[in-house]
């Protein structure tokens, strides 16, 4: 519980601390599209930050560069989706991503809007 919380605080500091504030940022705030904000707790939920950051490589490719890679439309966020919960592989290189199939196609869903709502993140 205590990590739950720990992740989804460290999270929503990053998420709110990253944002530019720019005039003419692609990137919505939660009160402008609140699937954002359910999408960066289902992600603080998740194992997620284990092998993905904000914005810098790990394991995984950091956010910010997925939602610089793909376009924010509905067949790239279905797709996406499908990829949480299946896994993927070699679209990042040679580490592949292990499946959720435990994730409902909703959440995976918000999921992939948060993460395509950090496009702009630094």
């Amino acid at each position: 519980m205590k990590k739950t919380f720990l992740i989804l605080s460290i999270a929503a500091f990053c998420y709110s601390c990253g944002s530019s504030g720019e005039k003419g940022s692609e990137t919505k705030s939660a009160a402008e599209n609140p699937d954002i904000d359910k999408g960066l707790n289902l992600v603080a939920k998740s194992d997620c930050f284990g092998c993905h950051k904000i914005s810098e490589a790990s394991i995984g490719p950091a956010y910010n560069l997925i939602g610089q890679k793909y376009e924010n439309t509905e067949a790239n966020i279905n797709t996406l989706a499908e990829k949480v919960q299946k896994g993927g592989f070699g679209n990042w290189g040679s580490t592949p991503m292990a499946g959720h199939a435990g994730i409902s196609k909703e959440d995976a869903v918000l999921m992939v809007k948060y993460v395509l709502s950090l496009k702009n993140e630094k």
